[in-house]
C-alpha cells in the first residue's frame, strides 16, 4: 500500500505561506491611502479612483530587480530589494506625470523562508510608503525544483493615475531648454551583470569605505525615490519632460522623452563623480560611453525645463531634500546626430 502524500512532502508548505500572509498584514496597512476597498487576501485587489479628475488616465509599469538579487542571496540582504522593486515602477510612471495610486508583487521561490519573505516584503511597504501609494496586494509562489535553495524572483506592478491633459509625452520639449539631474543613490538597479564580473574580477574588500558606505552596502543601496519631490515641482513650478535613468543610462534613456529633432548635451564636469562608480570604471577598464550607457553614473532621473523656470526649478528641488545638477541643454538636433551627447570635461 502507497503511502500518503501531501503537498508539504512535494515541497509546498501551505502553514508558511499562510504565515506569510499574516506578517505581510501589518506592513501593507502602514500604506494605506485613500481610495483603497478591502484589505490584503481577497482574489483582487480594489481601488477607487481619486475624485476631481475630469479625465483620468490610469498610467501602470512594471519591473524586476535584476540580477542585483544575485548580490543580495549572496551577502544575505534582502530589505533594499523591495524598495527597489517598488522604486523601478514608480519612478518609471512618474515620467508621465502620473501619481502612483497602488503596488502589487510577485515573489517567487523554490523554498519558503518565511523571515526572508517578509524582509523583502517589508522593502516593498518602506518603498512604497516612499512613494505614497498603497501596498494592496500581491502573489508569494513557492515552486519546488524552479529555483536554488536560497534564491528567489521579484516582480513588480504600479498603478497610478494622471489627467489627460497633463501627460508628459516630451512634446514640449524644445531647444533652449534645460537639463537637470537628481542625484542617485549609487547604482540602483541597473547594469548588475556588469558588477557582479567586476567584482569577480577585483575581489575586493567588501569592506572598503565608497562614498562613506562599505562597497557591499554601497552598491546594495536602494533606488532612490523621486515620485514626491517630483510631483511637488510638477505641480509648482512646472516642467517638461521627465526621464528615469534605468537600463540603457543616459544615453538611451533620455532620448525617449525628446522630440526627434532635439538632442540633449551634458557636461559630464557638471555633476560629481562618485567613489564608487569610479572605482567601477577603473576595475572593469569600462570604457566612457560604455559607463554612460550601462549605469546611471550618479544621476537617477532627469529633469527638462524651459530655461526661464530652471533656476526656481533647481530651488525648488533642493528644498525638497534632492542634490540637483545643472546638467546642459537641449539644442537642435544635427542630421544623423545621437539625442543625448556627454562631453567630456
Amino acid at each position: 500500500m502507497k503511502s500518503p502524500l501531501t503537498y508539504k512532502d512535494a515541497g509546498v508548505d501551505i502553514q508558511a505561506g499562510d504565515s506569510l500572509v499574516e506578517a505581510i498584514k501589518p506592513l501593507a496597512k502602514r500604506t494605506l491611502r485613500p481610495g483603497v476597498l478591502g484589505g490584503i487576501g481577497g482574489f483582487g485587489a480594489l481601488f477607487e479612483l481619486p475624485k476631481g479628475y475630469k479625465e483620468p488616465v490610469l498610467v501602470s509599469g512594471t519591473d524586476g530587480v535584476g540580477t542585483k538579487l544575485k548580490l543580495a542571496f549572496d551577502w544575505n540582504i534582502h530589505h533594499t530589494v523591495g524598495i527597489d522593486l517598488v522604486a523601478m515602477s514608480a519612478n518609471d510612471i512618474l515620467v508621465q506625470g502620473a501619481e502612483p495610486l497602488y503596488f502589487l508583487d510577485y515573489f517567487a521561490c523554490g523554498k519558503l523562508d518565511v523571515k526572508t519573505a517578509a524582509s523583502v516584503v517589508g522593502g516593498i511597504a518602506t518603498g512604497c510608503e516612499q512613494a505614497g501609494c498603497a501596498l494592496i496586494g500581491g502573489e508569494t509562489a513557492e515552486m519546488p525544483g524552479m529555483y536554488p535553495p536560497g534564491e528567489y524572483d521579484l516582480a513588480g506592478f504600479a498603478v497610478g493615475v494622471v489627467e489627460k491633459a497633463d501627460i508628459l509625452d516630451g512634446s514640449k520639449v524644445a531647444a533652449g531648454d534645460v537639463v537637470l539631474g537628481l542625484a542617485s543613490n549609487g547604482v540602483h538597479s541597473n547594469g548588475f551583470s556588469l558588477v557582479r564580473k567586476i567584482i569577480e574580477r577585483a575581489q575586493p574588500n567588501l569592506e572598503q569605505v565608497f562614498d562613506g558606505l562599505p562597497l557591499r552596502e554601497a552598491l546594495m543601496a536602494p533606488t532612490r525615490m523621486y515620485v514626491k519631490p517630483v510631483l511637488s515641482l510638477l505641480r509648482t513650478v512646472g516642467l517638461n519632460a521627465l526621464a528615469h535613468i534605468t537600463g540603457g543610462g543616459l544615453l538611451e534613456n533620455i532620448p525617449r522623452v525628446l522630440p526627434a529633432n532635439c538632442t540633449a548635451e551634458l557636461q559630464r564636469s557638471a555633476w560629481p563623480e562618485t567613489e564608487l562608480f569610479a572605482w567601477l570604471q577603473k576595475e572593469g577598464a569600462v570604457p566612457f560611453d560604455e559607463m554612460n550607457r550601462v549605469f546611471n553614473c550618479g544621476i537617477g532621473m532627469v529633469i527638462i525645463v524651459a530655461a526661464n523656470k530652471a533656476d526656481a526649478a533647481m530651488a525648488h528641488l533642493t528644498g525638497q531634500g534632492e542634490q540637483v545638477y545643472r546638467l546642459g541643454n537641449v539644442r537642435e538636433r544635427a542630421r544623423g546626430e545621437a539625442q543625448t551627447v556627454v562631453l567630456h570635461g
